[in-house]
């Protein structure tokens, strides 16, 4: 399971949680303008705007699980097992495979509003990237500085809604997670008030009870609802330090600690990595579940004229500084 936000102060700041129980060997990944991207069901794409993100790092196509361009675009697929539903191609359509998606729309689009343009015809296949390997259950999450999107494959067809809370996680539809923030309108950053009934003597009775009530559970809703109301309500300041370090503690707040959600005998899910775009200086942070250093990927100090992709695998031992 994961969880995705976005969060703007003087700049856009993108990012998720991938929660899964192992690994398939990330690493950040520098998608250069000239690498030649191909499709299944389209011509190549032989000059594209530069990307980074993590990706899958067992095979020379980047399957990106998150990325942004280099203009500030920014895109993740999220678990979406039991309702995502990919197509057969169809004629008149733009067939894209599943794990085609993320490129497609970062290679072409500088903004929400022509990747709303890119959308209007497409088609999600179902075809696999290698037969072994079959086409993960996904929706994506789309934002810009200005708005986000979610892109939701399903039986009826593609849908697209407008996501003003910037959230995105798993199960059920985002139509569904949306309104079930409503079960949560009460919720306060201050003190709780008795407003349960009148002539009961109930008070707060310690200080830092703001947000009571918020679901703490790992289940896709509550984390859900526990990111929207820590992203809306956050506070900081709008240096890119400062920026990066609030985004962390938004996506902390839906942390998965190993041992807490088991997914079959003997097997957890944890966060296995936790990203951070920086949408205008092109900066790609991250942790990881044993390593909690921030690292960073700086892709503008990458040949992006280049035509072969830069990975850097993700330092995953713990780092810790003494100071004696």
């Amino acid at each position: 399971m994961c969880t995705a936000a976005t969060y703007t102060t003087d700049s856009l700041y993108f990012g998720r949680t991938l929660d899964y129980e192992f690994s398939y060997g990330d690493a950040v990944t520098v998608m250069p303008r000239n690498y030649p991207v191909k499709f299944r069901h389209l011509p190549e794409m032989t000059s594209h705007f530069a990307l980074i993100g993590m990706a899958c790092s067992a095979f020379d196509y980047p399957l990106f699980y998150d990325a942004m361009n280099e203009k500030g675009l920014c895109m993740a697929g999220l678990n979406f097992v039991k309702s995502a539903d990919y197509k057969e191609p169809a004629e008149g359509r733009v067939n894209i495979a599943q794990f085609e998606f993320i490129p497609y729309i970062l290679g072409q689009c500088a903004t929400v509003k022509e990747a709303r343009e890119k959308l209007s015809d497409i088609n999600i296949t179902s075809d696999q990237y290698a037969p072994d390997l079959p086409a993960a259950k996904l929706h994506w999450i789309i934002a810009d500085k200005n708005e986000a999107v979610t892109v939701e494959s399903v039986k009826e067809g593609v849908k697209i809604y407008d996501n003003p809370v910037g959230i995105l996680a798993n199960e059920p539809s985002f139509d569904i997670q949306m309104f079930n923030l409503n079960n949560y309108m009460a919720l306060s950053p201050k003190n709780p008030e008795n407003s349960f009934a009148e002539g009961l003597p109930l008070n707060a009775y310690s200080r830092g009870m703001g947000g009571m009530g918020l679901p703490g559970d790992l289940s896709s809703m509550s984390r859900f609802v526990r990111a929207a109301y820590t992203k809306m309500n956050s506070l900081s300041g709008s240096s890119e330090n400062e920026s990066v370090s609030q985004f962390f503690h938004i996506l902390n707040s839906v942390d998965q600690q190993r041992g807490c959600c088991m997914v079959d005998e003997g097997k957890y899910e944890i966060t296995l990595y936790t990203s951070c775009c920086s949408a205008d200086k092109g900066i790609y942070y991250y942790t990881t579940y044993e390593n909690h250093r921030i690292t960073a990927v700086d892709m503008n100090r990458e040949d992006l004229d280049g035509n072969v992709p830069v990975k850097y695998p993700l330092i995953t031992g713990e780092q810790i500084k003494f100071r004696n």
